[in-house]
């Protein structure tokens, strides 16, 4: 394997675990970046799957103790059970409406303008959002209710859409819901493990005449990257807004929606090939 596949590996994984629990959109920055470094062909697709997986192994080893305690605790606890059960109610929506219409979203809006209406429309929810002065009934999501949790399920519906953000509808669906903004945070990392985990097991299983041997090197120098920027990420989140609000990123969402526009108007980024 020749250093610059390895190079695109290692930054692409680092992208991935940069924007996944970001309210951006990590398959914006990942169409982006894998246009501009022309790794965006059917082995870049499974690249990215790959690549996921490590993020969401970020959020397990981050709360090792949190999923152990759920696992042990599973026959004999009954806040363990509610909370494996909220998962899975949230998870729930978006699973059964990717299955459906998956094929028909990566035909129609998978395209510049959606896309970035979706960067851009997702910045002015969140504006909105902090504006509001929103009150808090959920301070942590070991208090939150099945009722809670669809919520943040139909939320999570949203991210369906390209460019708006798994953990952007998910984060902002709950604060709107009456989560703090920590447990909002906090139940998107969660919810993020049978998500990614479904996704990945569809995609590998859909495109598995695609992996080949030669490849390992070039899966395990992403997956490690995703793995360690999106642990780093996750610290860094919980601190960030223990004393800020998610305005930065709506700013931000903002930018690259014109970014979208103008690598689609100079023939710069194909966004079709999502």
């Amino acid at each position: 394997m020749d250093l610059p596949i390895l190079l695109k590996a290692l930054i692409l994984g680092i992208v991935e675990g940069l924007t996944e629990f970001l309210p951006i959109s990590s398959t914006g920055h990942l169409i982006l970046v894998g246009s501009l470094l022309k790794f965006n062909d059917e082995v870049g697709k499974v690249f990215e799957v790959v690549i996921q997986a490590g993020a969401m192994l970020a959020i397990v080893w981050e709360y090792r103790k949190k999923f152990c305690g759920i696992g042990l605790g599973m026959l004999r606890d009954a806040s363990a059970r509610q909370f494996v059960v909220n998962l899975g109610v949230a998870f729930l929506p978006a699973a059964v409406l990717g299955l459906l219409f998956s094929r028909y979203i990566k035909r129609f809006l998978f395209s510049p303008a959606p896309v970035a209406a979706a960067f851009i429309v997702g910045a002015l929810v969140i504006l909105w959002v902090e504006r509001r002065g929103l009150t808090v009934r959920v301070d942590s999501v070991d208090r939150m209710s099945l009722g809670d949790a669809f919520k943040v399920g139909i939320a999570q519906t949203f991210a369906l859409i390209p460019g708006t953000s798994r953990a952007g509808a998910t984060i902002i669906g709950g604060m709107l819901f009456g989560l703090s903004r920590r447990a909002a945070t906090e139940f998107s990392f969660f919810l993020a493990v049978p998500t990614l985990l479904a996704a990945a097991a569809y995609d590998l299983i859909k495109h598995r005449a695609l992996l080949h041997k030669q490849d390992l090197s070039l899966f395990g120098v992403g997956f490690l990257a995703a793995f360690v920027s999106a642990f780093l990420c996750v610290r860094w989140l919980l601190r960030y807004i223990s004393h800020h609000n998610f305005n930065l990123f709506a700013w931000y969402r903002i930018v690259f929606g014109v970014v979208i526009l103008l690598t689609a108007y100079f023939g710069i980024v194909n966004w079709a090939a999502g």
